[in-house]
């Protein structure tokens, strides 16, 4: 791809900083415009990404070696006893995963874009095309034309409109709970904390679902050492009807959870809690020269499969890769939307599967065991793969196997076996 390449990217985030790296990697002159003033490495909670996916990142130069992780191998699924305050465990299941600190990710990926021109402070008012077909990017400095113009701007994105015209994110009928806690607020907790050093956790209650797990602290937290860690968890669920959304996590978790997880909730007081409705939507095409869509501007997951970053940092890698292998833009930008069009669109189907089986139609949760929960989820992955389970512990069976009927979901331990 020819140096003289000239990329705009709309948007400063994981989906800008990974596509300006993209860009630069492919010979390209990229320029990200970010409207926030502020530097953004205190935005976002924890994220997970897969092993494999990290270790190409780091191979390829998109994230410094140093920057710390948290990884895990298992995934443990817990419920809290009937007619008590305790905790009983269902399940264990092979899940390899790497938890990121979502700001010590974006500064990687920041210090990693290297000579991109990254202004801040710079909000896009409009995108349009000059008499040759190039896109131009005005903001109050004026206007600048570009060969490529990447939107990274979000799940609001005003780019996906111009390649989408009247596309909006379609809501679920819950809301997620997401927060981060310094070790120190649940340090009575021993046993819930020594599990969390080695499985991240996954809590059913009836109409929903809690994940915690174990991220790297950043330099507001005392320092990114391996000893710094923070709690971080998301829980799924519905408030009643006239309840304030989001302080209603700490009633939630008192009603449904065991007695020593809601003290953890609460002990992370109503501050750590940042309460975000759930919704979908997928653009019918990711890229139309000269445009393209990357991360949550291309779609919008639901946060059940652990894709947002990902997803963003996929669409970085096969940018890329399409940049050095087509030597015609136009066709590089068609290669990408084959290809980031169909993945997002399965993902979006997947989320809302996962949606439905883990908030909307909660299995009966203290009848099952491992057996119960593995076949369950199998059911629920329908024939797909994801890299939040390895594999069909009862059977050996890869995930989706298409010998696995899917259960109807919302019920018990006899309907899954």
């Amino acid at each position: 791809m020819a140096a003289a390449l000239r990329i705009g990217v709309i948007g400063g985030s994981i989906a800008g900083c990974a596509a300006a790296v993209a860009g630069s990697r492919a010979g390209a002159d990229v320029t990200v415009y970010e409207r926030s003033e502020a530097e953004l490495q205190d935005r976002g909670f924890g994220i997970v990404i897969p092993p494999q996916l990290h270790a190409e990142l780091l191979g390829s130069g998109y994230l410094d070696a140093a920057m710390p992780t948290a990884p895990v191998g298992t995934r443990v699924w817990l419920t809290r006893q009937p007619g008590g305050r305790s905790v009983r465990e269902l399940a264990r299941q092979p899940s390899p995963v790497t938890p990121c600190n979502w700001g010590l990710l974006w500064r990687s990926l920041r210090a990693s874009a290297g000579a991109v021109r990254y202004l801040r402070g710079q909000p896009v008012t409009s995108v349009g095309r000059d008499g040759v077909g190039r896109a131009v990017i005005t903001t109050a400095r004026g206007e600048e034309p570009y060969d490529v113009v990447v939107g990274a701007d979000g799940h609001a994105s005003a780019t996906r409109r111009l390649l989408a015209p009247g596309l909006r994110p379609e809501p679920a009928p819950y809301t997620v709970w997401r927060g981060a806690i310094p070790l120190g607020a649940p340090a009575g907790r021993p046993r819930e904390l020594e599990l969390l050093r080695d499985a991240w956790v996954t809590l059913g209650f009836p109409g929903g679902h809690g994940i915690f797990y174990l991220i790297p602290g950043g330099p507001r937290d005392g320092g990114t050492g391996p000893g710094n860690r923070l709690l971080a968890y998301a829980i799924y669920g519905r408030a009643p009807e006239g309840a304030e959304p989001g302080p209603y996590v700490h009633e939630l978790a008192k009603e449904h959870f065991p007695a020593a997880w809601a003290d953890i909730v609460a002990r992370g007081g109503r501050r750590a809690a940042v309460c975000h409705p759930v919704a979908d939507a997928q653009a019918p095409r990711v890229a139309r020269p000269p445009l393209l869509l990357a991360g949550d501007a291309a779609g919008v997951t639901r946060p059940h499969t652990a894709t947002g970053a990902v997803k963003a940092l996929q669409d970085a890698l096969c940018l890329e890769r399409v940049l050095r292998e087509e030597p015609d833009v136009s066709a590089a930008l068609e290669r990408y939307a084959d290809e980031r069009t169909a993945a997002g669109a399965h993902l979006v189907e997947l989320g809302r599967r996962m949606g439905r089986a883990l908030v909307e139609e909660t299995p009966d949760w203290p009848t099952m065991g491992q057996g119960e929960v593995d076949a369950w989820y199998r059911g629920v992955l329908a024939g797909t793969r994801h890299y939040l389970y390895e594999e069909a512990r009862e059977t050996g069976e890869p995930v989706g196997s298409a010998s696995s009927a899917p259960p109807r979901p919302g019920t018990g331990a006899s309907a899954v076996r």
